[in-house]
C-alpha cells in the first residue's frame, strides 16, 4: 500500500540564508523533513581556506546555531532533518549535534554522508588513469598548475535514504547535489528502487525546485511586484507522491506566492538544457508539465526520467593568488575622459607585481541631473596578485589615496566606509568529471555503523540536445518598442564559467514571438558582452521558455572571476531592461 506524500520543507537557501528561518518553518505547517541547503560552489571556496586553517571545524557552524534551540521540538515532533552543511566536515559537524542533544536531553540520532572528499586521493586517482577532465573544456587536470586545496565529488541521495532507513533523526551530509536533499528523503519515504527512474527524476525536479528556498515562492523573482508579502517571502515546502509526481506550496500565513511563474524561475535556474544530470537519475526537463492546483499550490506532473551519467562532477578549489576591491567616485561631466585618466594614473603607479588590474564603471550618469548623485558614476578598482605583497595597504589604499590632489576634478572616496588594509585570497574552480564508480559513498550512523552506497548499475552517457534556431522574427508597423521585461520574466544564475538564463512568457499566445526573437543572433545584440562568446541555445514549448548558456561569461568560475556580479545573478534582469519589438495585441 502506498504512503502519502511525503511534505519536505526547504529551511536554508544558502550558508548566510536569514537566521529565522528554521523557526518560522517549525511554526509554519506540519511537515515531515526539513531541509537545508548550505553550500554553493561559491560557498565551498571560503570554506575549504578556513578548513585548512582549523581542521576541527570546515562545516556550516550556523546550521548548528540554526538548530540547537528547536532540538526538544524536533524530537517531540518525530520529524527528519536533512542539510549538506557538513561542508569538508561531515563527521565533525555530526559530533557537534550529538554534544547539544546529549545536553538538552532528546533522544535524536545523528548519522552524516561522506565519501566526496576526494583531496587526499587525487594523486592516485590520476595515477590509476583518470585525467579528471574539465567539464566544460575537456582539458586533463593535469593542465591547470595549481595545487588544490579541496576535491568534492557531487554524491546522490541513496546515503540519506540509507541514514534515514536505519533511524536517524539528522542527517548531514558533505556535497551532494542539492536536489538529493529531497530525494533521498522521497526515495526512503516511498520505498522507491534504485532503477526507478521516473519517481526519481520527479523527486529531483521538486528539490530543484524548493532547493533555494524563497526563489519558489517570489523572491529573487522578476514579477516581484504582484507578490504579496515579498518583504518577508515564506519558506517553499514540496508534497512528492509516490509516482513522483510533486505540489510546490508554501506555509499558510508566510508571505510570498507559489505560482507557476515563481515555479517555473526556478525551473530555468542554473540548469544545463533539457537534461538534468543528477548523479541518480537524469531528468528530462522537457518532459515537465505543471499547473496552478489551487491558491499557492503548483502541481508538477510526472517527469520523465533515464539512468544517470557514468560520471560524477568533482569540484576542485585551489588558490591562486591575491585581490583587492575599492571604489572611487567620479562626477559629471565628461566622465569617460575622467575614467581614462584614472586609468592612466594607476596603471603607472600599481604596474610592480600587479597581475591584472580592472577598472570598471558602475552605471552611467544622467543627463541634466537632478542632484549631485544622479550625477556621479562609482568605480571599482581591483587589483589581482600572485602574492599579497603588491595589494597592501601601503601600494594599493595608499595609491587610491594619493591622488586626492593629482588626478581628476571631484575625485574622491566614501567618506563613510573604511579604507582596504589588506588583500584576501583568491581561489579558482575547476569542474572535473570522475567515474561514479571509484566513490566510496557512506552513511556513517552514530554507533559508526557504515552502509555503503554502490556506484549506479545502470548509467546512460548524457545526451547533447541542439535546437534549431527560429527564423528571426520581421518588425511589423503594428510593433511597439518596450522592454523585454514588459511582457516576459528572466531568471540567471551560474554554473562553473558558464552563466545560464531562462526567459519565458506567461501568456501562451506571446510564445511565437519570444522564441523568434530571442534567437542566439539577437541575443548577441541585446547583450554585447557575449558577442564573441559560445551561446547555447534551447527551447522548453511547454514552459513557453527559451533557455541560453553563455559559456565563459564568469570567466572560470564565480569564485575567481572579476565581474561584479560574480555569479551572474543579474544578467537576466539587465537582459529585461533591453527594448524589443512586441506586437502591439501581445501589450
Amino acid at each position: 500500500m502506498s504512503r502519502p506524500a511525503i511534505r519536505i520543507a526547504n529551511f536554508s537557501a544558502y550558508s548566510g540564508d536569514r537566521p529565522t528561518a528554521l523557526a518560522e518553518v517549525l511554526e509554519g505547517d506540519p511537515v515531515d523533513v526539513l531541509i537545508g541547503d548550505y553550500l554553493a560552489e561559491i560557498t565551498l571556496a571560503p570554506m575549504a581556506l578556513h578548513y585548512r586553517r582549523d581542521p576541527s571545524k570546515g562545516y556550516a557552524e550556523t546550521f548548528v546555531e540554526h538548530l540547537r534551540p528547536h532540538l526538544a521540538m524536533i524530537a517531540e515532533r518525530g520529524l527528519k532533518v536533512v542539510a549538506n552543511a557538513g561542508g569538508f566536515n561531515p563527521a565533525g559537524l555530526a559530533d557537534a549535534l550529538r554534544a547539544d542533544i546529549a545536553a538538552c536531553g532528546t533522544d535524536l540520532r545523528v548519522a552524516h554522508v561522506d565519501g566526496d572528499n576526494l583531496l587526499d586521493t587525487l594523486d592516485e586517482l590520476r595515477s590509476n588513469g583518470h585525467e579528471l577532465e574539465h567539464l566544460d573544456t575537456g582539458r586533463p587536470f593535469s593542465d591547470w598548475g595549481f595545487e588544490p586545496i579541496s576535491a568534492n565529488a557531487y554524491l546522490g541521495g541513496w546515503g540519506i535514504a540509507a541514514a534515514l532507513e536505519a533511524g536517524a533523526s539528522i542527517v548531514v551530509t558533505g556535497r551532494v547535489s542539492d536536489a538529493s536533499l529531497v530525494a533521498g528523503p522521497s526515495a526512503w519515504w516511498h520505498g522507491w528502487g534504485r532503477e526507478d527512474w521516473g519517481r526519481l527524476a520527479g523527486a529531483v525536479t521538486a528539490g530543484h525546485v524548493i532547493e533555494c528556498g524563497p526563489h519558489a515562492t517570489g523572491a529573487n523573482f522578476s514579477g516581484f511586484t504582484q507578490i504579496p508579502g515579498v518583504e518577508h517571502a515564506g519558506y517553499p515546502i514540496a508534497e512528492v507522491a509516490e509516482d513522483g509526481s510533486s505540489v510546490i506550496t508554501k506555509h499558510s500565513g508566510a508571505g510570498g506566492a507559489v505560482t507557476v511563474d515563481t515555479v517555473t524561475a526556478q525551473f530555468v535556474y542554473e540548469i544545463q538544457g533539457p537534461r538534468y544530470l543528477n548523479p541518480d537519475v537524469t531528468v528530462h526537463f522537457d518532459s515537465i508539465e505543471i499547473e496552478q492546483a489551487g491558491v499557492d499550490r503548483v502541481r508538477i506532473k510526472p517527469v520523465l526520467g533515464s539512468p544517470p551519467p557514468p560520471t560524477t562532477k568533482v569540484a576542485i578549489f585551489a588558490k591562486i593568488g591575491y585581490q583587492v576591491v575599492q571604489t572611487v567616485f567620479v562626477t559629471a561631466p565628461r566622465v569617460e575622459d575622467k575614467i581614462a585618466l584614472l586609468r592612466r594614473q594607476l596603471d603607472a603607479v600599481l604596474d610592480d607585481g600587479i597581475d591584472r588590474l580592472e577598472i570598471t564603471p558602475l552605471g552611467v550618469a544622467a543627463d541634466n541631473p537632478p542632484n549631485q548623485w544622479a550625477a556621479t558614476v562609482p568605480v571599482r578598482v581591483m587589483a589581482t596578485a600572485s602574492t599579497p605583497e603588491p595589494l597592501s595597504r601601503s601600494k594599493f589604499s595608499e595609491a587610491l589615496d594619493s591622488l586626492y590632489c593629482g588626478s581628476i576634478p571631484g575625485y574622491f572616496l566614501d567618506g563613510g566606509a573604511q579604507r582596504v588594509t589588506k588583500p584576501w585570497a583568491r581561489v579558482d574552480y575547476w569542474p572535473a568529471l570522475l567515474p561514479a564508480t571509484v566513490l566510496s559513498h557512506r552513511a556513517v550512523l552514530d554507533d559508526s555503523t557504515a552502509i555503503y552506497i554502490d556506484a549506479p548499475t545502470t548509467t546512460q552517457a548524457p545526451q547533447k540536445l541542439a535546437h534549431p534556431e527560429p527564423a528571426s522574427r520581421t518588425v511589423s508597423l503594428d510593433d511597439r518598442r518596450v522592454e523585454l521585461g514588459t511582457i516576459a520574466h528572466a531568471r540567471s544564475g551560474d554554473k562553473g564559467g558558464n552563466s545560464n538564463i531562462g526567459v519565458w512568457v506567461s501568456n501562451p499566445a506571446a510564445w511565437d514571438w519570444l522564441r523568434s526573437t530571442l534567437t542566439s543572433e539577437e541575443f548577441r545584440q541585446l547583450v554585447p558582452e557575449t558577442k564573441e562568446l559560445d551561446i547555447v541555445r534551447h527551447e522548453f514549448p511547454h514552459l513557453n521558455a527559451v533557455h541560453f548558456i553563455l559559456r565563459g561569461l564568469l570567466g572560470t568560475g564565480g569564485s575567481s572571476n572579476m565581474r561584479v556580479d560574480q555569479v551572474g545573478k543579474a544578467v537576466g534582469e539587465y537582459l529585461l531592461a533591453k527594448h524589443v519589438s512586441v506586437p502591439e495585441h501581445l501589450l
